[in-house]
């Protein structure tokens, strides 16, 4: 067996681990309320509202094992956020990962892991589902080395992003979306979807040591090199992204919900190119809290 390979089937086992490991503590979790809820009925002790209990793939927005560009001391992403906040914490199954673009969110083996999780009643209260899945996707399906395809070279009549390219990518973001909604029909049937928009980065080429930069090589590279017209850039990129999950929210069948996280963080909220600081996920925590509190009132 070749180094390469063994590489690969070591960091996938890794990250299995990883996965298992939260699994199990969610797991626990659920143990501990159900038990706790069973001594209090049995008590004659009506038991407080139950808590949502979630569903959570996606990317580094919903698994950030670093704190701004630190070293790893605990996950501060979104979904670890979301598990302190509201009147009743909500409780999630999270099988993100770091890095993931949608084709690997559904590829064969994710899907096989969601179908899993979502079979074993271990994770989930007396409804036997979650109560909504939430999906973190398409940031990595256009940002890093491959950012460049999408950009017209500076001096072209273009103004930055190749819209004709563009455009195609998002199709493809779109199928998987879609793909993601048959997922749910088949598996999940009802439970509704949250989806959320990313926010505008700057692309300076800050990044942790571990991974990136994931925007400013390939603005380089085709010339756009002013900060202000490669920031400009990016944020047309993403409201074309947010244009795309918008009209996905306008189809009632798609039983889906874009959490609109454009426009909630600061300059100084963001670590990096791509993540905020702790202090920041739970801006954008809080902006899932609220769409989450409209579709399950007194819920959370």
């Amino acid at each position: 067996m070749s180094d390469s390979i063994m590489a690969r089937q070591q960091l996938q086992a890794s990250i299995d681990a990883d996965i298992d490991a939260r699994i199990k503590e969610h797991q626990d979790r659920i143990a501990r309320l159900k038990a706790g809820r069973t001594s209090m009925m049995a008590a004659g002790v009506s038991p407080p509202k139950e808590p949502l209990v979630l569903l959570a793939h996606g990317d580094s927005w919903f698994d950030y094992p670093l704190s701004g560009n630190s070293l790893p001391i605990d996950n501060t992403d979104i979904i670890a956020q979301l598990k302190t906040m509201g009147n009743v914490h909500p409780l999630a199954a999270n099988v993100s990962h770091y890095g993931d673009a949608t084709t690997d969110e559904m590829s064969l083996p994710k899907q096989q892991r969601m179908i899993a999780e979502l079979k074993d009643p271990a994770n989930w209260l007396q409804s036997g589902k979650p109560d909504a899945i939430l999906f973190s996707g398409g940031g990595n399906d256009i940002v890093g080395d491959q950012f460049c395809i999408y950009l017209d070279y500076a001096g072209s009549p273009g103004n930055g992003l190749d819209m004709g390219r563009f455009q195609k990518v998002l199709a493809s973001v779109q199928a998987r979306y879609e793909d993601l909604f048959d997922f749910r029909d088949r598996y999940a049937p009802q439970v509704p979807i949250f989806g959320h928009c990313y926010d505008f980065p700057i692309p300076n080429g800050v990044h942790p040591i571990c991974a990136g930069p994931w925007l400013q090589p390939s603005l380089d590279f085709t010339g756009w090199t002013d900060v202000a017209q490669a920031t400009g850039i990016v944020r047309t990129a993403l409201l074309q992204f947010r244009a795309l999950l918008s009209s996905l929210a306008a189809v009632p069948s798609n039983n889906f919900f874009m959490v609109d996280t454009q426009g909630t963080l600061a300059t100084s909220d963001w670590a990096n190119e791509l993540h905020p600081f702790p202090p920041g996920f739970k801006k954008l925590a809080q902006k899932f809290v609220d769409a989450l509190r409209g579709k399950f009132p007194d819920r959370i």
